[in-house]
């Protein structure tokens, strides 16, 4: 079993920047990847990015050279610099991580995080 808390969303201006962070407790050594999420009102949930457990990386379009995703402390901690943040970033942000020893291998999400962008 593994469990993911995100912190750090909040209120910021556009233009601005704010760092979110991922807390994985448990199992962590079973984590292969993870991952950032987001939801805006009345949308689906949608990609931001990935990191794998070597530390590949993967970003969706809308946020490739504004966000960098990155892991530290033994990976059991994920971040996501946003800097250059514009309104329409406004979203709840989610992580979740990819963990399991064996197959099936199960995702892990969290509460979620308010980020709110302002024009």
């Amino acid at each position: 079993q593994v469990q993911v808390a995100e912190s750090g969303g909040g209120l910021v201006q556009a233009g601005g920047s704010l760092r979110l962070s991922c807390v994985a407790s448990g199992s962590i050594s079973s984590i292969r990847a993870m991952a950032w999420y987001r939801q805006a009102p009345g949308k689906q949930r949608e990609l931001v990015a990935t990191i794998s457990s070597g530390g590949s990386t993967n970003y969706a379009d809308s946020v490739k050279g504004r966000f960098t995703i990155s892991r530290a402390n033994g990976d059991n901690t994920m971040y996501l610099q946003m800097n250059s943040l514009k309104p329409e970033d406004t979203a709840v942000y989610y992580c979740n991580a990819d963990a399991g020893y064996y197959s099936p291998i199960r995702r892990y999400w969290g509460q979620g995080t308010q980020v709110t962008v302002s024009s």
